[in-house]
């Protein structure tokens, strides 16, 4: 009887629930909500900025991101996105949406009809949708050079220039892992940036800024600039999501809490009134750790909006219903918005300085890793870099051709690799795989800009018009290996192998150039035919098994025979220009010295043909000490090579990996005590040879006229078989009380002081005394005494740091066998394999010491930090030599024959663009202070850089050439406790008769140039 009872009752209530239901539905009705709020005085207001973070690659491709296939790995698609977010922007003309890398967005454009096209030129004109930062990628701030940055962004914002006649106000670096000061005000004040804002800072220094509400800060990256350099900048209260709770992305379970506003009273779970007052406390909640009446939420996150209804729905509501409530304001905005809001509110803000590196973002996570992970792509990204910037000058020297090919596709590709998660090293392997096959189809098609530029120059004698050209040259771009093959080809009888030199520099260059070659029965002559002085070395092992097998394995080809020497000899070549050399086969005996083996008569044995020596332990087979008798510099220094195990995680199951460098032990493990040693000495260049281990050599050269050691090491493949993953470093110790002070260079532009142990903005808690004191490196790294001065230079990006008075240490190579856990998901283990045979990745590299007398350092580190960057460029072919002297010119330069860039300058970009004008950027190499005589003004005359041509107009730009310097306009801030700087020094307005163009210290001057 119980059971009929509740049975009927049971019925009744579903029989109510289903009138109810069903009248709901019935009456259910359109509710237009109000979107259309604007700032409100007195009240906390919270911007909503709709964004989507599209990695430029990561865990899949570039193109994969973008048209949304090989899902498996990651539900991403780009092109989804930005069509569902113009299509929800046409809805309601008070959305707003942000959006960053034109490596996507320019792909999109470019398949949209005018129709779509003229319908997104209005939601930009109206404000709905803004670019933000403009850059092809949002690259990197730790392993990338200036130079690279620049151009990256400066491709991004012509774009968005010609297409929408738009400057983009607002820097989001919002992922970078660590932000530089070079960023601050090269990429923030000289680009025209009025605010910047990121996610990732240091946890330590996180929680010091929201206890004292200094997560916004005018930041004045630059000493030299002071507060002409300053921009806001806003570091977000925890990441670049929005607060929890408040996700929206469709099919998207990583944020369970996000319930949709659920408006309709008929249905059930209406929570108007629970998601208003979530809404409201975590607005109070970040308000307390913000200054002014403003807060931001960052309505977005990686790869979202791909059906953007999702998101505007709940943000269409949430600021309906939460202004009806009163309590606080909601309101659609963009990052300029807030920026505005934030100036308008007359705060003074805490001032920052120096830059946000090393970032942990945990206890036992610093970020340092990535530092130095796939050094070899690292390696290729830069030297590519320089390879740009020649193929530029080239393509503008004989005129840029309409029907290519161009240079476009190598800059695109070096665009897209300045990413954060490519040329750190921490994509895929897969994805790692596109971005060196992209660069190299680049640089296949810049080599054919390059080999016909050259052809054409020397071709035309008269220095006029080029001339059509028979000439075929080739390059080697693997001559680091000794694969060369034009050098490989006998020379043919009664011909010389022609060696075309061209330099990118602004001033004369004297270097010394290497050619593997069969043959130690040679002689080289320069364009006057001239004999040169020649040096042979024996190729040595590890050289000739490296070249056989990565040959195979990247080219698919085996070398005919085996090279026998390198020839070495000294060319000497004027600015943008080139001269010509002549190697033949000697009628009688050798021409040359071969470099021979000496036999030491002492327990020490001194090296270096030049006033720089190196003496080495003939008992333990290492350095000992290097004098400068020029300078008088003395230092006893040693150095070696060790490796930090690789934590797999303890107690704390953090392990080291593609990002995170966390050693297992502060103590590294020596390589060897007791190193074989071979001596060569030669009239150029004495070299030492060392076998540290089976898997590490390591070549030190110096040069007759060259005040620096250059050091070639090998490394690899590093063994894992005994499940330990390995972080390599060499380590230069010298004689130096340097109290815990050195110095490393900012994307290769200014030195930022270091101090171990130690953070200008937060009592460090130290919890990783290697990992945390690693600094990024894309020039160099140095540390003085009262005396002396120890700087070492790079040829990549890599990581460095001092973790003991009067050391220094780079890492070179990191192999790993576990995930650190950070989204990769892959151990940053490279292989490299022939056919189904595999082995480690090996890597080649340089590194360059020298030594100085306290403040004297600067100038070798900038003069040739620039002539690493950008080396000689070589051609070859084959040519009789009289018959090439009698029709060809064998040397020349686009520049007044007497004239050179002053040594302070260099020119960093020279570029015809596609309007047939022609792009100019000149940097002053050196900080306010840096050097007595050469951080002062230089002046550059136009007139004699261009002698064969007539510049008819010169206007000055923003560093990305999207409007003109003299429109700029500087967004003014208060900054707390400001106590005044010295005056800043900067070139004035070019006169358009004398076009003499004046720079300051660090000052980069942009032009754009008709003829």
């Amino acid at each position: 009887m119980a059971r009929l009872v509740a049975a009927a009752a049971i019925a009744a209530v579903l029989c109510i629930f289903i009138v109810i239901f069903t009248s709901g539905a019935v009456n259910g009705k359109y509710i237009k909500y109000n979107t259309g709020a604007g700032i409100v005085e007195g009240k906390l207001n919270v911007h909503l900025v709709p964004h989507s973070h599209d990695d430029v690659g990561w865990l899949k491709t570039i193109d994969q991101y973008y048209v949304g296939s090989n899902n498996s790995i990651q539900g991403a698609c780009v092109e989804c996105v930005l069509d569902s977010v113009v299509e929800s922007l046409r809805r309601d003309p008070n959305r707003k949406f942000v959006f960053a890398e034109q490596a996507f967005f320019q792909r999109w454009w470019a398949e949209q009809n005018l129709e779509t096209q003229e319908e997104v030129k209005k939601l930009v004109d109206s404000g709905q949708l803004e670019f933000i930062n403009g850059g092809w990628s949002m690259h990197d701030e730790a392993t990338c050079h200036y130079i690279d940055m620049i151009d990256q962004t400066t491709l991004g914002h012509r774009m968005i220039k010609k297409q929408f006649n738009k400057v983009p106000r607002v820097g989001w670096q919002i992922d970078p892992f660590g932000h530089s000061a070079v960023q601050a005000y090269l990429f923030g004040a000289e680009l025209g940036f009025d605010s910047l804002y990121f996610a990732r800072i240091d946890y330590q220094d996180r929680e010091k800024r929201k206890e004292d509400k200094s997560l916004e800060v005018v930041w004045r990256g630059s000493k030299t600039f002071g507060s002409s350099s300053e921009i806001f900048t806003s570091a977000f209260p925890v990441h670049y999501g929005p607060p929890t709770g408040f996700h929206f992305e469709v099919n998207d379970d990583s944020s369970p809490d996000s319930a949709p506003v659920q408006d309709n009273p008929h249905l059930f779970d209406y929570n108007v009134e629970q998601r208003v007052n979530d809404f409201v406390a975590a607005a109070v909640t970040q308000e307390n750790v913000t200054r002014t009446n403003h807060i931001m939420w960052t309505m977005g996150d990686d790869f979202q909006y791909q059906y953007a209804e999702t998101w505007f729905k709940q943000m269409d509501k949430l600021i309906h219903y939460v202004n009806k409530d009163g309590r606080v304001n909601a309101l659609y905005s963009t990052p300029s918005i807030y920026a505005d809001a934030k100036n308008a509110a007359n705060e003074s803000w805490p001032l920052k300085t120096d830059d946000y590196f090393p970032y942990a973002d945990r206890e036992n996570a610093y970020w340092t890793g990535f530092f130095t992970s796939r050094p070899a792509l690292k390696r290729y990204v830069r030297m590519l870099s320089g390879y740009y910037m020649a193929a530029r000058q080239l393509e503008f020297l004989v005129g840029r051709r309409s029907s290519g090919p161009h240079t476009f596709s190598l800059g695109d590709a070096l665009g897209i690799v300045q990413h954060h998660d490519a040329v750190t090293g921490t994509a895929k392997q897969h994805t790692t795989n596109d971005y060196a096959k992209r660069l190299a189809i680049g640089a296949s098609e810049a080599e054919s800009v390059v080999n016909l530029a050259l052809s054409c120059l020397v071709s035309s004698r008269s220095g006029n018009q080029c001339a059509a050209s028979a000439t075929q040259f080739s390059q080697c771009h693997l001559l680091n290996i000794s694969y060369c093959p034009p050098s490989e080809e006998e020379i043919p009888e009664e011909k010389s192998l022609v060696v075309v030199t061209y330099n990118p520099l602004g001033w004369t260059r004297t270097d010394i150039i290497r050619i593997p070659v069969n043959d130690a029965n040679l002689i080289v002559q320069d364009s006057k035919g001239v004999i040169v002085e020649a040096q042979y070395m024996e190729l040595d092992n590890v050289t000739i098994n490296l070249r056989n097998y990565y040959t195979k394995a990247y080219l698919g080809v085996s070398p005919k025979q085996v090279r026998r020497y390198w020839l070495l000899f000294q060319v000497s070549v004027p600015p943008l220009g080139w001269n010509t050399y002549f190697i033949s086969k000697a009628e009688r005996s050798r021409n040359g010295y071969l470099s021979v083996l000496k036999s030491p008569e002492n327990e020490t044995v001194d090296v270096g043909p030049g006033k720089l020596k190196m003496s080495f332990s003939l008992t333990s087979g290492q350095l000992k000490r290097m004098v400068n008798s020029k300078t008088g510099v003395d230092m006893p220094i040693q150095q070696s090579y060790l490796w930090y195990r690789s934590s797999g995680g303890d107690m704390d199951p953090q392990a080291s990996g593609a990002y995170i460098f966390r050693p297992d032990g502060s103590i590294p493990v020596a390589v060897s005590r007791s190193v074989p040693l071979k001596v060569l000495h030669g009239p150029l260049v004495d070299e030492v040879h060392q076998q540290f281990n089976s898997w590490i050599y390591q070549v030190t050269r110096l040069y007759k006229d060259k005040e620096h050691a250059e050091v070639e090491f090998t490394i690899g493949p590093i063994p894992v078989e005994d499940g330990v993953g390995k972080e390599v470093i060499t380590q230069m110790t010298a004689n130096m009380a340097t109290e815990k002070v050195f110095y490393t260079d900012s994307n290769g532009r200014d030195f930022l002081k270091r101090v171990r142990d130690y953070r200008a903005d937060w009592s460090l808690s130290v919890n990783q005394p290697v990992a945390g004191n690693y600094y990024p490196l894309n020039l160099g790294i140095f540390t003085m005494d009262n005396k002396s001065e120890f700087s070492v230079l790079v040829d990549r990006a890599t990581g460095g740091a001092s973790i003991e008075d009067g050391e220094l240490e780079l890492m070179l190579h990191r192999r790993m066998i576990f995930d650190d856990s950070r989204g990769v998901g892959e151990a940053l283990d490279e292989t490299v394999c022939i056919e189904d045979t595999c082995q480690g990745l090996t890597i080649r590299g340089k590194y360059y010491i020298s030594i100085n007398q306290v403040g004297t350092g600067a100038r070798w580190r900038r003069t040739f930090g620039q002539e690493i960057y950008s080396p000689l460029l070589l051609a070859f072919t084959h040519e009789k030599m009289e018959d090439w002297r009698a029709s060809h010119a064998t040397e020349g330069t686009v520049m007044d024959l007497d004239y050179s860039l002053p040594p302070n300058v260099a020119l960093i970009t020279l570029q015809e663009l596609e309007d047939g004008s022609v792009l100019l950027r000149l940097a002053h190499l050196y900080e306010a202070g840096e050097d007595l005589e050469y951080s002062t003004m230089a002046k550059v005359e136009l007139k004699k850089i261009f002698a064969k041509k007539t510049i008819k107009g010169v206007i000055e730009t923003s560093l990305s050439t999207n409007q003109e310097k003299s429109k700029m306009r500087k967004m003014n801030w208060k900054v707390e406790g400001d106590g005044g700087e010295m005056p800043v020094v900067r070139g004035g307005p070019v006169d358009n008769s004398t076009l003499v163009v004046e720079l300051g210290p660090m000052e980069i001057r942009t032009f754009i140039l008709t003829f």
